[in-house]
């Protein structure tokens, strides 16, 4: 058997249950950086999204993978059995390497937001880009976050996926074994 397919979480019950936690927490609370461990996963995974994938998806969570991360598709049918969706409008979750244009993932209807795609969105860093101020439910002031990565552009592609609301996708950023969360409700600014 392939060794990669070998490791998943060292404690599956306990690993997955602090990383739920983890990313709960980090969706009411946008912008608020959590760090993961317990996974050793294969490139180009990262800690964080093999972590979140392996505790978010399953059987019945049709999947999409960005094409750059397909060395990895293995691991996760392995350990999560997450059927791969044909195409981004058919998946429930995706991951990719950098973000992916929203426009292609299901944003859910006003009658079903429930039907929107959650994106892993795998990033070099969440520190050391340009500054993005966060403000919206969830908190009290607003937050700095800074991820590398992302399209000087996010702040308007993010304003025409908030204005989608109740419909809208959400995201989970994630860089080695750090996760923040920007849930569809989040105003995203240049700060």
């Amino acid at each position: 058997m392939n060794a990669t397919l070998i490791a998943g979480f060292g404690d599956p019950v306990q690993d997955a249950q602090r990383c739920f936690r983890h990313v709960l927490d980090a969706m009411s609370r946008p912008g608020r950086i959590a760090s993961i461990d317990g996974v050793a996963p294969p490139k180009p995974l990262c800690v964080a999204a093999a972590a979140v994938l392996l505790t978010l998806i399953d059987h019945e969570t049709p999947f999409w993978l960005d094409p750059d991360a397909d060395a990895a598709r293995a691991w996760i049918a392995f350990h999560c059995g997450a059927p791969s969706a044909p195409g981004p409008e058919d998946a429930m979750f995706g991951l990719s390497l950098g973000l992916p244009d929203l426009g292609r993932f299901r944003t859910g209807t006003h009658e079903g937001p429930e039907t929107s795609a959650t994106i892993v969105v795998q990033l070099p860093s969440l520190t050391g880009g340009p500054a993005l101020r966060l403000s919206g439910p969830g908190l009290k002031d607003s937050a700095i976050i800074a991820p590398t990565g992302l399209p000087a552009d996010f702040p308007a592609r993010w304003r025409r996926n908030r204005g989608l609301f109740p419909a809208g996708i959400d995201l989970i950023l994630c860089a080695d074994d750090a996760l923040a969360a920007l849930p569809r409700t989040t105003l995203v600014e240049e700060a």
